[in-house]
């Protein structure tokens, strides 16, 4: 039995510190800084309020990222935020996360990176055929089911990177660092080329849209796009289990990197006000290449662009190698299809995890709408989850206050406190906006769905103890 334990294959610590900072800054530096500022722009409808938006979703995921490096630090397991919420509240709840996240946050988010992409590509003439439907099928009087070339280019994107990763945690890892500090220097190069443009003015920042949504709503909504733009800090968590020295590790590149990100969103959201007055920003498909065609012509809108494609592959790279970790962990505890919790015997991945996770992320590519809705769907899941999985923390501080902890959260509690309390509002608000009433009410009915699930899995566990 023994000698059976030991030739099983497990999941290996190769990644680094400089990995490891690269996972947080090269997957949250994606579509959203160059997609969301119009977005925001047209919610919040000035230049100011745009910055405040960015300044207030950088403090909430900075203290989110502050909890989660005492928890990752505490409890360097895979699979991460299911750990923490299974421990903290039970299987049951812990199961509903990982199920959560498995039908809809992880996938969600792929889909919106994916489309992200092709919204950027679809700015080359040479690409204006992405949005032409291949195939049209009428499924009713008023509907028509349509596959566009884009959907096949956003589809072979998951699949390429889906191959990287079930190659191995270091290849995928050294992936993500080398185009992470390519990525980090475009967007330093942006910045300095729009301050030096001609055509950019100071008074760009006091315009206005005027065809805001505006007041609370409007901050609300903007602040959902920040948070997307800011999303996928916590993509390091779920890949506990592969980092080295990971009670260290995981603090640092936490809080280093997230540090990092907000001052190069401040930056760019400052280079776009800089180079464009507000109507022009709320217009604008891609500010950031927008920008850059005010301040260096076509060929510098082109660079961006295709920048931008390369950003998203990075950031689309860590959300695909954390999300298969989740599925893994919940297999892994007998709750869910075993073979799921299955590590390849040659690569040391949860290959049959990140497989199945890019099948549901391409139907939900297909069937998910558009590029808001996806977004909107995503977010409303995944914070929802932020919530209860940093909460943890006050029950673990309470339970567990002998328990070893490498790294301790500053300004506990107000910090933890804060961001649990922030995201709470922000779930009200996403519920009750109209526009994403339908979006948050189908999350909440796939969360409850798991229920039943869960009891499946529960029972064929008990009936099963070689389940493990």
């Amino acid at each position: 039995m023994q000698a059976t334990e030991k030739a099983t294959p497990q999941l290996v610590r190769e990644l680094n510190l400089g990995h490891s900072v690269a996972i947080v800054v090269g997957t949250i530096v994606g579509s959203g800084i160059f997609l969301a500022p119009s977005v925001m722009m047209r919610a919040t409808g000035s230049a100011g309020r745009v910055y405040l938006v960015w300044i207030v979703g950088g403090l909430l995921s900075f203290f989110g990222a502050l909890t989660y490096a005492e928890l990752g630090a505490m409890r360097p397991s895979a699979g991460g935020e299911y750990v923490y919420v299974r421990d903290a509240y039970g299987p049951l709840a812990g199961f509903l996360y990982a199920w959560t996240w498995f039908l809809i946050s992880k996938p969600a988010s792929i889909a919106t990176i994916t489309a992200g992409l092709v919204l950027v590509l679809e700015n080359f003439s040479f690409f204006a055929f992405l949005g032409d439907p291949l195939v049209s099928w009428h499924l009713s009087a008023g509907t028509v089911f349509n596959v566009t070339s884009g959907d096949l280019v956003a589809i072979g994107a998951v699949i390429f990177i889906t191959f990287l990763n079930y190659l191995g945690v270091r290849k995928a890892g050294n992936f993500h660092l080398a185009l992470t500090v390519m990525k980090v220097g475009m967007i330093a190069a942006i910045v300095w080329f729009c301050f030096s443009a001609d055509a950019g003015s100071w008074s760009n920042f006091s315009t206005r849209f005027e065809g805001a949504k505006g007041g609370m709503a409007g901050f609300m909504a903007a602040l959902v796009a920040a948070l997307w733009a800011y999303d996928g800090w916590n993509d390091l968590n779920m890949i506990s289990g592969e980092i080295r020295n990971p009670e260290r590790n995981i603090p640092y590149a936490l809080i280093f990197g997230v540090a990092l990100v907000a001052l190069l969103f401040m930056g760019m959201n400052a280079a776009i006000q800089y180079t464009m007055p507000a109507p022009m920003i709320a217009g604008a498909k891609a500010p950031v290449s927008a920008a850059m065609q005010v301040a260096t012509g076509l060929y510098g809108g082109f660079l961006v662009s295709f920048g931008m494609a390369l950003s998203m592959l990075v950031t689309l790279n860590g959300t695909i190698m954390s999300g298969g970790r989740i599925p893994y962990a919940v297999a892994r505890d007998g709750y869910f299809f075993k073979a799921l919790a299955e590590v390849h015997p040659r690569f040391h991945t949860p290959g049959l995890a990140l497989l199945v996770q890019a099948v549901v992320a391409i139907l939900l590519l297909l069937i998910g709408g558009t590029f808001r809705s996806l977004l909107s769907l995503a977010i409303y899941a995944e914070w929802l989850f932020y919530m209860i999985s940093a909460s943890s923390i006050f029950l673990f501080r309470r339970r567990e206050p002998d328990r070893p902890r490498p790294y301790k959260v500053w300004g506990y509690p107000v910090v933890p406190g804060l961001f649990v309390a922030t995201a709470a509002v922000l779930l009200y608000y996403t519920f009750t906006d109209p526009e994403n009433f339908w979006n948050s009410i189908a999350g909440t009915f796939v969360i409850l769905l798991g229920i039943p699930v869960f009891y499946y899995f529960a029972k064929k566990k008990k009936l099963d103890p070689g389940l493990e």
